[in-house]
């Protein structure tokens, strides 16, 4: 048992997401009418979509998170526009498959054209299952456009690879200061996040964090023994159970949220179109969630842990080494548990807060499976991660689920502003 571990309080995702819960209902169908139709799912196109999207990602990766979060996000977004009014006289099922289709396939060319085989390959396959005629021309017809729009009206958004590690002055070292970190001492990364342009957020600043907890109270303290402890790469108290746990969650909190998204969509009852709208929200709020992280991060430019550990005044280990390497920007707060209460908060305004039981895999942990069935089990496990791979501080990632789950809510309760017509 962690001894410095803060006792479980009800998850501050769902405290505050009792009016996003009721929000659902308009962002998944915006009316009565269409919530009737939706209620039936047609087909797996989709389901189909969804796993072409990943696989396109995965296949030509850029190599920062939030540009191929920027990607799920336009081509979804395209896809909710154009599946959200059906033109009269045709069938809804056909038209809404081949809007989502083309407008997903559409934005995907543009974005990764490396991949335009595979994926007119993909368009291919979904049309000869939708009767040819007027729902399916139509359908086609509306992708395109809200593809094209989408991706005009999000041109020079800053969230290029280049863009986001955009030059960072470090500053002079000094206690609680962030400095580049062993081994590789590398530049700081995703600066440029807090730079770009967000989907919904008023500004990158909008929900900044308050200072993290001051270098000489208890809470400080008592956290950076606790990272000491169970974070070092040689612990002695870490157990096997903790040390998969950080090595589980060790990778792009993108990828290893792919799935439980997927297990969302595909158990959603909801059609074409409310499934686009599904993951249309949760990658904006991602990404809006990335670019605010940032914000805070350099906002208040806390030291890592690896720092404090070697060169602060409590106790110094310039010997300490952490389970798993720091990566390049501030502590404070944590950007996979920003990630995480982002996810958390729309799954569980959208699909609610639990779940049948569904098995989770880990790039990272390569022969561990593991099983949950609530989104707020993904959340308390990142949590305990970062500290246990000695990479943050327990308040780090305790304020990354509270700047997640804001960001998240704030995208809810603005679903309109996505959905309504360029």
């Amino acid at each position: 048992m962690n001894p410095f571990r803060t006792r479980h309080r009800a998850s501050p995702v769902l405290v505050a997401l009792g009016s996003a819960v009721l929000l659902a209902a308009s962002v998944i169908a915006p009316s009565a009418a269409a919530a009737v139709v939706e209620e039936q799912p047609r087909s797996s196109v989709a389901l189909d979509w969804y796993d072409t999207t990943a696989a396109t990602i995965a296949a030509d990766a850029a190599p920062t998170q939030i540009t191929n979060s920027r990607t799920w996000a336009v081509s979804w977004l395209a896809a909710a526009r154009a599946t959200r009014q059906v033109p009269s006289g045709v069938d809804r099922g056909d038209f809404q498959d081949a809007a989502l289709a083309s407008a997903v396939h559409d934005a995907l060319v543009a974005l990764v054209p490396s991949r335009t085989q595979e994926l007119d390959a993909a368009l291919r396959t979904t049309l000869q299952g939708v009767p040819d005629g007027a729902a399916e021309s139509k359908g086609v017809a509306a992708g395109v456009r809200q593809a094209r729009l989408v991706l005009a009206a999000r041109e020079g958004d800053g969230l290029d690879p280049a863009s986001v590690n955009a030059p960072f002055t470090v500053p002079p070292a000094a206690p609680g200061v962030w400095q580049p970190t062993p081994p590789a001492y590398a530049p700081a990364a995703q600066y440029g996040n807090r730079l770009a342009r967000p989907f919904l957020l008023d500004s990158p600043g909008q929900y900044r964090l308050t200072a993290p907890p001051a270098l000489d109270s208890a809470r400080y303290r008592t956290e950076l023994a606790e990272v000491r402890a169970y974070g070092a790469v040689d612990s002695t108290v870490r157990t096997q159970r903790q040390t998969e746990t950080a090595t589980f969650w060790l990778g792009s909190s993108l990828t290893l949220y792919t799935e439980p998204l997927r297990v969302a969509l595909a158990r959603s009852p909801h059609s074409s179109a409310g499934r686009a709208r599904l993951v249309a929200l949760f990658h904006v709020a991602s990404v809006d969630t990335q670019i605010a992280t940032s914000d805070t991060k350099y906002a208040h430019l806390r030291w890592r842990p690896v720092t404090a550990i070697r060169t602060g005044s409590i106790d110094p280990d310039p010997a300490w080494t952490p389970l798993h390497t720091t990566p390049a920007h501030p502590d404070y707060p944590s950007g996979h548990n920003t990630y995480s209460g982002a996810a958390e908060a729309v799954l569980s305004a959208l699909v609610g807060p639990r779940t049948a039981p569904f098995q989770l895999t880990s790039p990272t942990a390569p022969g561990v499976t593991r099983t949950y069935t609530s989104w707020s089990g993904l959340s308390r496990e990142n949590v305990d991660a970062r500290v246990y791979s000695g990479i943050h501080t327990r308040s780090a990632d305790e304020a990354g689920l509270v700047l997640g789950e804001r960001v998240a809510t704030h995208a809810l309760r603005n679903a309109a502003r996505l959905f309504g017509t360029l």
